[in-house]
């Protein structure tokens, strides 16, 4: 077998089982442990009106990173949308990710859309990188309360 044979079939199993991974992990919510700040011992800061530009919800609050051509970003916001919609007491922010890039360094956004279920507090209880599923969304914020 010559090698560009070879490393091309290496290259397609690659890309295949990066595939596989992605289909399966995206838009899936996880829980999240608090976060310690720069690694120290202090809590980090709750996301508040200052960063997001509004009120928390009084039950959860869902904060969503896009960017201007993302086309999951507008599956994504249709989503939350109508979770909040439907939902009392939840509040949904969509924030362009290029115009917060202090809060997306801070808060280790690397993708769009990602999403983040606040508690009431503004405490980050769950993240999704990808578009979440509404059942997903709705144990999120159910588990926020």
């Amino acid at each position: 077998m010559n090698s560009g044979l070879l490393i091309a079939v290496l290259v397609l199993l690659a890309a295949s089982a990066f595939g596989l991974w992605r289909k399966r992990t995206d838009g899936v919510m996880r829980a999240r442990e608090p976060r310690a700040a720069d690694a120290g011992t202090a809590e980090a800061a709750p996301l508040g009106e200052p960063a997001l530009g509004g009120p928390l919800g009084a039950r959860a609050t869902l904060v969503q990173f896009s960017s201007a051509f993302c086309a999951p970003c507008r599956a994504t916001r249709v989503v939350l949308a109508k979770v909040a919609e439907d939902v009392d007491g939840v509040a949904h922010y969509d924030l362009d990710a290029e115009a917060h890039l202090e809060l997306v360094r801070e808060l280790g956004i690397l993708r769009t859309p990602t999403t983040l279920v606040l508690d009431a507090s503004g405490r980050e209880t769950a993240r999704a990188g990808g578009v979440p599923r509404r059942e997903q969304v709705l144990a999120a914020v159910g588990s926020a309360a």
